[in-house]
């Protein structure tokens, strides 16, 4: 679990309007974001209806479209 000690601005009515957070809590917290994207991208790739392709064989289509 992500602990971070987050502060809260609030304005003159009391009411919250930004949230300040230490620099290595933020970067737990992108951390944690890219992990989920990550997350994410694996559930739907998992999920879609593509072919699947041997590993050698995406290297080369990966290279050959760095290479054009």
């Amino acid at each position: 679990m992500l602990t971070i000690r987050p502060e809260y601005v609030i304005d003159s009515k009391k009411q919250p309007k930004a949230v300040l957070l230490p620099f290595s809590d933020w970067e737990k917290v992108l951390a944690e974001l890219e992990e989920l994207d990550d997350i994410r991208a694996y559930d739907q790739a998992k999920t879609g209806s593509q072919k699947s392709v041997p590993f050698d064989q995406a290297v080369r289509e990966i290279q050959a479209e760095y290479d054009a």
